[in-house]
């Protein structure tokens, strides 16, 4: 009796415990993958700062003009504009409070795919020392491709209570956003999310027109941050380096101020390196900005109407002065740009006549 037990019940071997151990570890780590891909936040709702990164790696074709900066660049900046005028080529790889270093390293990481004519920088960044919010971290970094630029990015601007694990873990960041879960997280966990931008573009075509801000605090002092100073540094260098023209360009934003410190810095260090710049608040009369309908929150950010304006004029001292090509003759480039073309246009109009009826537009009301 004692054999024929130890016959039905044979011992299981070292192989076997090995090979058990294995199935369940692949089983937790697809799980785990799994919930990562559907817990992370997909930016589809009113919140679609957070897909402009990952936009980029979507270009069929280069650039001549790359735009970089926080949300001053993205904004005030029409490329669909530039496109139908001027057939200027661009992408704007901006977000939300982006810091000069995060610039640096996402300007770096696209030379790594294309060599531009122009970079245009938005320079008001250079103001900010830190930053001051992890969701601004979060737009910036979660569509970015793991690479050296990545990691060195992270490094260097995430906030002290931010732990480089959960970059590469974003489970152990989101694991608890389950209750906040909707049916386009399950629906873009793996299918590509619909763009958003239009090559880095924000469209906004409501009016909220300009009010008097409170004044701000005078400061001790307006000197730009020595840490903004040396990144600024790396991308002119970078810049200069690929033979690319390098300008610095100021948004017409009224909000934060712009007090007279910051356009000294500046224009000394445009004149020091023999760079354009490009300050369109002292230019908002030649650009024929009215700030009572060409802004969409009283006069922090352009809509569409004032970003059109900006792209009018911005268009041809960029062709003018360096050569930018008019590629609506390149069949296989124009149709690409002319198809994002109709669906700015589309969802301008649709924005538009949402506004007129509602006074809002509904997408946005949770921004």
């Amino acid at each position: 009796m004692e054999e024929q037990r130890e016959k039905k019940n044979p011992p299981v071997s070292g192989a076997g415990i090995l090979r058990m151990l294995l199935i369940l570890f692949l089983a937790a780590a697809a799980f785990l993958f799994f919930a990562q891909r559907i817990l992370m936040p997909k930016y589809t709702g009113s919140v679609i700062e957070g897909c402009f990164t990952e936009e980029y790696y979507r270009e069929e074709y280069p650039h001549e003009l790359l735009i970089i900066g926080n949300c001053e660049s993205y904004e005030n900046i029409s490329t669909m504009e530039l496109w139908e005028e001027y057939g200027i080529t661009s992408f704007i790889r901006g977000n939300s409070n982006q810091l000069i270093p995060q610039s640096y390293y996402l300007l770096r990481e696209a030379l790594e795919y294309e060599t531009p004519k122009v970079v245009l920088l938005n320079i008001q960044a250079m103001t900010i020392p830190e930053q001051d919010t992890e969701s601004y971290n979060r737009m910036v970094f979660d569509g970015m491709r793991w690479s050296k630029n990545k990691l060195e990015a992270i490094l260097e601007t995430k906030m002290e209570e931010e732990h480089l694990t959960e970059y590469l873990f974003p489970l152990l960041r989101y694991h608890d956003r389950w209750k906040e879960l909707t049916a386009e997280d399950f629906r873009y966990a793996f299918q590509e999310r619909p763009e958003r931008s239009y090559n880095g573009y924000y469209l906004r075509a409501d009016i909220r027109p300009y009010t008097e801000f409170p004044a701000e605090r005078r400061k001790p002092d307006y000197t730009f941050p020595e840490n903004n100073y040396e990144y600024l540094d790396r991308i002119e260098a970078l810049c200069r380096e690929k033979g690319i023209a390098l300008v610095l360009m100021k948004a017409p934003s009224l909000y934060p101020e712009w007090p007279e410190p910051y356009e000294e810095q500046v224009e000394a260090y445009a004149k020091e390196h023999g760079l354009l710049y490009l300050n369109t608040l002292e230019e908002a009369e030649a650009i024929g900005l009215d700030f009572f309908t060409d802004t969409y929150d009283e006069g922090l950010h352009l809509n569409v109407y004032g970003a059109e304006k900006v792209s009018q004029w911005l268009g041809p001292i960029l062709k003018e002065r360096y050569g930018l090509s008019d590629q609506r003759s390149d069949s296989r480039v124009a149709a690409v740009y002319n198809e994002k073309l109709d669906r700015y246009e589309a969802e301008k109009e649709a924005q538009r006549k949402e506004f007129e009826e509602l006074g809002y537009i509904s997408k946005f009301q949770n921004d």
